[in-house]
């Protein structure tokens, strides 16, 4: 319900900026930059539906700045004149920002000479005259001097509310001292001097001390020290300063909005459809379009990250692939019929189970009562055979109205064959999952052909891929989502305490969603030999990976218990050590107090600074520092040694499966845009092997008493991948003839023989091979072997030189990344690249590092998970006591009896280098040890 006694106003022009520089380049023609950009616009869309459904209220303004002089630049012509000009791409989306914003139904304001500040100054004093609560919507610090009991401001992107008692946390002031606060502060960003040397510490602690700026000005004679000097000196300067950074709560804005002091003048109005309806078609937002046919469009929660609020600003982008649009086709986006049933009884049970049978295809789903797919236990089922029809059978819903359900020992055996028989073909939404939760119960699911999750990242790999999104994208039906249905946080309910009636709709409609979108995704991929072999991939990939996860691995907890143990020991003694350094105990991890003893106290230089002009104290910062002080240096040992103990030597034993002793990871396919797995739970990709303690971790992953661990690894992946993709001959040639690759670099590099490239050349060499294959120009090169940049860039031009192949490759590659908006890789991934034609400057930089890197990456990983299907594949016919454990980069982990390890040293190294061949051969090392350290 609306509220008649609030009064909601948006600070228009901080939102505007903030979704420009948030969001990625969107424009009207994806990835065409001569079209118009539109993502401030889609931004200030999203924040405002999402304000609208929290903040309900009868009252409301969206404030923008208007163009020209304000009161300030008369009393100081230097306002506001360092700021950089507007880019051109934001200043097109002002006009269009203004008409969707009122076509939302909110009354826009942009008063000439006045600032936007000064409006919402203006119109929130004058509405807690009127008894009224204000609530203002904004990211601007300057705007806490408004803050009473009756006004208060919520940054709707970070989730921050600064009410009286907020605003004296954050800046160490009530906010009736606000502008005496930002008076001695100044402000940088407008061009407002303050107090030199002033900054939030001083500015608080002075007003703290004395009460007001004029109690302090009154007493400036006592303060010591330089900074009691700058003091007095700007005592001159500080009234204009004053006037410049004070709100202004009286302006005559009557003449601009007729029927003001009066709130009527601020009405909220309903949305106006048909316009939308317009507005979002000529600005290609097709999906908000879409949603207008739904009686409530969604809108996305106020708490949380900028990520939260501008979730999938790419819906409406279509992905150019071949038969693809953005639209889902007329009959699937309207919502059918649907016939929804729940299996009580035997009888339903039968007929449903002859539908299976005669089914060519069926999507399958089930409920469980845990997100741990080793754990979670069957709560029900549901089934679709046909788009509109779905049944779920309900088999262990305990809530007080549960209905009496079928047991679900005997519909689990009744079920098993269908499950089991590879003939009978099935479709999932994730179908991983859902294979862990029947092998739960001893079944194990066979005939998994299709997977929407996958389908969808592999057509269209940086959209989402959750079965809502999907649903909404391809097929125009908005679902029911699992918090509508359950409830949030520590009130939401178990999916067993969920009424029957109510499960049977969510359950039915997941499985009839899925093969809906399965219907229009499908055949995209059919059209497309390229794409659907890497879908075919994914989907074999998905079958290794269950088996994989499903083994897990070994775990010694007594070796954890000791490392752990140790690394506590050496915390302490770092931490006693950090305090000698410092010269008096400190929070360790308090950027407040090491800022105080790092540049107070110690002296060491300022490296940079916060977004809120803090000195920075970050690890970056730590690591500059740690080249001249110690201290610092500690305190990277120190958090390095934590972060080891919290993430792996302590919590390695508590995720290890109590029944089995084993840790069982779960592999992520649909997550990183190139292809990569990643890991979790525990998270094995990440684990430290530079240092002595990280590596020692892998010698907690051991093999059971007459088994040992090996490992097969890709060697030099990404660089072959490079020769085979430049046809560089130089470098075909270092690999085919058996070379160093880096010491023949070296060699082609500084001009010398081979056998007479040093250790240090050689390492240069390597730093400039694996840093081109990432896209690092000299700069960065310049930072990574600490050098001057035209030293590195000398290195770049003369490896150029030795190598054109590979320069001809990277700028070919740039090439079509800008004409394609994709690169692929070898096997025809595509890995999009929305920024590639971005007039932000560091953004379309990254994007061509990226496209730079990606085929190498991608292929990389299309190449691993090759090898680990065809050797899945191969030892199941002819070795099937040797277990795939883990796969970890362009490595394969396996266990086995010791008498099978001569067959894999022989076997798979050759299965590995010959899932494809290349302009260059791949080759595979293996490793074998009692535990995952030594078989390296």
């Amino acid at each position: 319900m609306t509220d008649p006694k609030t009064l909601v106003l948006v600070d228009g022009s901080s939102y505007l900026y903030r979704a420009f520089h948030a969001l990625p380049d969107l424009r009207v023609v994806p990835g065409d930059a001569r079209s118009a950009a539109t993502g401030a616009i889609r931004g200030m869309i999203n924040m405002l539906q999402a304000l609208r459904k929290e903040r309900p209220a009868n009252y409301a303004a969206c404030v923008f700045d208007a163009s020209g002089p304000t009161f300030r630049d008369s009393i100081y012509p230097e306002y506001k004149a360092r700021r950089a000009p507007m880019p051109e791409d934001l200043r097109a989306q002002i006009a269009p920002t203004h008409e969707v914003v009122r076509l939302l139904g909110w009354p826009v304001l942009a008063i000439a000479g006045v600032e936007a500040d000064d409006v919402i100054g203006t119109l929130a004093v004058t509405a807690a005259a009127q008894g009224m609560q204000v609530l203002v919507s904004s990211g601007d610090k300057d705007l806490s001097q408004l803050v009473n009991q009756h006004i208060t401001i919520v940054d709707t992107m970070s989730g921050k509310k600064r009410d009286v008692a907020g605003v004296t946390a954050e800046f160490g002031v009530p906010p009736q001292l606000m502008v005496d606060y930002q008076t001695l502060m100044g402000d940088a960003v407008d061009n407002v001097p303050g107090v030199p040397k002033v900054g939030p510490k001083t500015a608080a602690k002075w007003l703290q001390e004395y009460g007001s700026l004029d109690a302090l000005l009154a007493h400036a004679h006592e303060i010591k020290g330089v900074v009691g000097e700058n003091l007095r000196g700007a005592i001159g300067w500080l009234p204009t300063g004053r006037q410049l950074v004070t709100i202004r709560t009286d302006c005559d804005l009557a003449a601009h909005v007729p029927g003001l002091p009066a709130l009527d003048a601020l009405a909220m109005g309903a949305p106006q459809v048909p316009g939308l309806r317009a507005f979002y078609e000529k600005y290609g937002f097709k999906g908000l379009a879409r949603a207008l046919q739904d009686p409530a469009p969604p809108a996305l929660p106020l708490s949380g990250a900028t990520g939260d609020l501008f979730a999938d600003p790419a819906a409406d982008v279509p992905v150019p692939v071949p038969g693809h649009g953005a639209d889902p086709p007329a009959s699937a986006a309207r919502q059918h019929p649907v016939q929804y049933e729940s299996i009580l009884n035997w009888q339903d049970f039968e007929q449903w189970l002859q539908r299976l049978q005669q089914a060519d295809l069926v999507a399958l789903d089930t409920e469980t009562d845990s997100l741990d797919e080793m754990r979670a236990q069957i709560v029900g089922i549901s089934l679709s055979v046909q788009p509109g029809a779905a049944a779920y059978i309900p088999l262990q819903h305990s809530g007080p109205d549960a209905p009496a359900q079928l047991p679900i020992g005997q519909v689990l055996a009744r079920l098993k064959p269908w499950l089991e028989d590879g003939r009978r073909h099935k479709l999932g939404q994730h179908i991983k999952y859902d294979r862990h939760v029947f092998a739960n119960h001893g079944i194990e699911v066979q005939g998994y052909v299709h997977d929407t999750m996958l389908q969808s990242y592999v057509l269209e790999v940086h959209k989402p891929h959750n079965l809502g999104s999907l649903a909404e994208r391809h097929t125009g039906r908005k679902g029911i989502s699992y918090e509508d249905l359950c409830g949030k946080g520590a009130h939401q309910l178990p999916f067993a305490q969920v009424p029957v009636d109510k499960a049977a709709a969510y359950s039915c409609e997941d499985a009839d969603l899925t093969l809906n979108v399965h219907q229009t995704l499908w055949p995209q991929l059919q059209a497309h030999d390229r794409l659907r072999f890497i879908y075919e991939l994914e989907i074999a990939s998905s079958e290794a990976l269950y088996r994989i996860e499903r083994n897990g691995v070994l775990i010694d907890a007594p070796t954890l218990a000791q490392q752990s143990h140790e690394l506590g020991q050496r915390i302490e003694q770092l931490q006693a050590d950090a305090y000698a350094l410092a010269g008096q105990p400190f929070n360790l991890s308090s950027p407040k107090q090491l800022g105080e003893i790092f540049f107070d106290k110690l002296g060491m230089p300022v490296v940079k600074k916060t977004a809120t002009g803090a000195r920075s104290t970050d690890e970056e910062v730590l690591e500059k520092l740690a080249e001249n002080y110690p201290l610092p240096a500690k305190l990277l040992e120190h958090r390095g040694l934590i972060k080891l103990k919290g993430t792996y030597t302590d919590k390695l034993t508590q995720l290890a499966l109590p029944r089995t002793g084993r840790v069982h990871t779960h592999y992520a396919q649909a997550v990183a845009v190139t292809g990569r797995l990643s890991s979790n739970d525990p998270n094995l990709q990440n684990i430290p092997i530079r240092t002595p303690e990280g590596r020692r971790v892998r010698e907690a992953f051991v093999a059971p008493a007459g088994c040992v661990i090996a490992s097969a690894d890709y060697s030099q992946i990404e660089l072959r991948i490079m020769a085979h993709l430049s046809d560089d001959q130089a470098l075909l040639h270092a690999f085919h003839a058996g070379l160093d690759v880096h010491r023949a670099t070296a060699a082609e590099v500084f001009g010398v023989a081979l056998d007479q490239v040093s250790s240090e050349q050689r390492r240069y060499a390597k730093v400039i091979n694996f840093g081109l294959i990432y896209g690092m120009g000299s700069f960065g090169l310049a930072k990574n072997l600490g050098l001057e940049n035209k030293a590195a860039a000398a290195y770049i031009d003369r490896y150029f030189q030795r190598y054109p192949g590979v320069k001809q490759y990277m700028d070919q590659t740039r090439a079509a990344a800008k004409s394609n908006g994709y690169v692929e890789t070898v096997f025809g991934r595509r890995l999009y690249l929305p920024e590639i034609n971005s007039p932000n400057g560091p953004r379309r930089s990254g994007a061509e590092r990226s496209a730079i890197n990606a085929p190498m990456q991608g292929t990389a990983a299309d190449l691993i998970k090759m090898a680990m299907v065809a050797v899945q594949k191969e030892l199941d016919a002819q070795q099937p006591a040797i277990r795939m454990i883990m796969q970890v980069h362009d490595e394969l982990v396996f266990e086995l009896p010791g008498n099978a390890v001569d067959w894999l040293r022989t076997h798979v190294p050759r299965l590995m280098a010959e899932v494809a061949t290349l302009k260059v051969p791949l080759l595979a090392e293996v490793g074998v040890g009692p535990n995952w350290e030594q078989a390296h």
